[in-house]
Order: C-alpha cells, then sequence, then structure tokens
C-alpha cells in the first residue's frame, strides 16, 4: 500500500525552500497547477498536485501534494534550505525584532508564532549563545513567546 501524501499550504511547501507562498504560487501558476485567483486547476488536481474541498472552496484552503509540488519546484530550480539555515533565518529575525524599529510594527512575540514548534529548541539555544534574552515558549496549540527576566 503506498504512503498517504502530505497536504501542505502553500506557506508550508514554501518553507521547504525558504520562499514566500507568494513565490511558491507563482511556480504552481507558470507550471498550470494554479489559476490567475489561486486556485488548483483541473490539471493540477488529475495529477494529484492539489486537493479542494469544493467549487466554492476559497484559495487559502487548497492544499498541496508536498511530494509532487516538491518535484516541481525543484525542477524549477528551488532547493530546499537546511534545518541549520531555517533556525540561524530565525534567530537573525527575533534578534532583529527583539532590538527594534521604528518601521516595523510586528513584535518578536508575534512572529514566534509561525515558528515550527520542531526548532524552537533550536532557536532557543541560539538566542541564549548569542546573548539574547528573548526565549520562545512553546504552548500545546501554538507557540508564543516571553523575555526572560
Amino acid at each position: 500500500m503506498a504512503p498517504s501524501p502530505t497536504w501542505l499550504s502553500l506557506t508550508d511547501l514554501g518553507r521547504i525552500y525558504g520562499i514566500s507562498a507568494i513565490n511558491c504560487g507563482r511556480a504552481l501558476q507558470e507550471h498550470g497547477w494554479r489559476d490567475r485567483h489561486g486556485r488548483p486547476t483541473p490539471g493540477a488536481l488529475i495529477a494529484g498536485a492539489a486537493h479542494k474541498h469544493g467549487p466554492q472552496t476559497p484559495p487559502r484552503t487548497a492544499l498541496w501534494n508536498g511530494e509532487i509540488c516538491r518535484a516541481l519546484l525543484e525542477k524549477c530550480g528551488y532547493q530546499p534550505i537546511s534545518r541549520t539555515m531555517k533556525v540561524e533565518q530565525w534567530v537573525q529575525l527575533l534578534e532583529a525584532l527583539v532590538e527594534g524599529s521604528p518601521s516595523i510594527n510586528a513584535t518578536a512575540e508575534q512572529m514566534s508564532e509561525d515558528l515550527p514548534e520542531e526548532l524552537v529548541f533550536d532557536v532557543n539555544n541560539q538566542l541564549a549563545q548569542r546573548g539574547c534574552r528573548f526565549q520562545v515558549t512553546q504552548k500545546t496549540h501554538h507557540s508564543s513567546c516571553n523575555v526572560a527576566a
């Protein structure tokens, strides 16, 4: 029996390659798997690259087959980023947000809600090693952050 596919949002699919959901969607659109409204095309559905719950489903609720879309994205020249690179990018982002800037409205706490749970331990270790007092705490349903006293 073949393993069941992993269904991902465009955001989660793009994270594998360090690209935004917009760039990920653009690559799928250029391949003919997304229409101009962001919905999966019949070709994507037939290929098993996308799944939606009905004709009225908003584009953001469509899910994409991780393996099939990975093959396409890698054919387009995208390469998965390493775990080490992901951790480093999160550390740099959170450090910058802790320092603050008048032109940035988001806080480290807000941004860290998107930090994948599997990276929390490594990100916290690197933040501590760099002398940053900010630490991400895991919650049951999502991450939130606190600055250690």
